[in-house]
């Protein structure tokens, strides 16, 4: 069911921020890599949860899915059969490179997620 939900749109907002500045400003072996993936899963529902009214755990577990599919296309080199080698934006936005380690975060931060809707909500 489409709805707006104003506290997933501000919890949008607040991931987009922290994944940019990661892109812009990290430049290790942690943060960006794993911990952006980690982070870019929660932005995802998020994002869907701002307009989409559905059950929490299938959403978590759509958006796991699709994340375990951009994987998948950066394992079959999607940036090079697009011809967007060279675009910079692309590379970051998609994904250059499949790592094992990204399946791992991903899938943390949806359990992290799953986790998060099942505690009980205060009044």
């Amino acid at each position: 069911m489409l709805t707006f939900n104003l506290r997933f749109f501000l919890l949008s907002i607040l991931f987009f921020v922290i994944e940019v500045l990661i892109a812009l400003y990290v430049k290790d072996d942690f943060v960006r890599p794993y911990v952006g993936d980690y982070l870019v899963v929660m932005l995802i529902y998020c994002a869907v949860r701002t307009f989409i009214k559905a059950n929490p755990v299938k959403v978590a577990i759509a958006v796991l899915l699709f994340a375990y599919m951009i994987e998948l296309l950066q394992y079959f080199r999607i940036v090079d059969r697009l011809g967007l080698s060279g675009n910079q934006v692309a590379k970051t936005v998609i994904g250059y490179g499949f790592e094992w380690w990204d399946m791992l975060a991903y899938t943390l931060g949806v359990l992290t997620i799953v986790l998060m809707e099942k505690r009980p909500k205060k009044n």
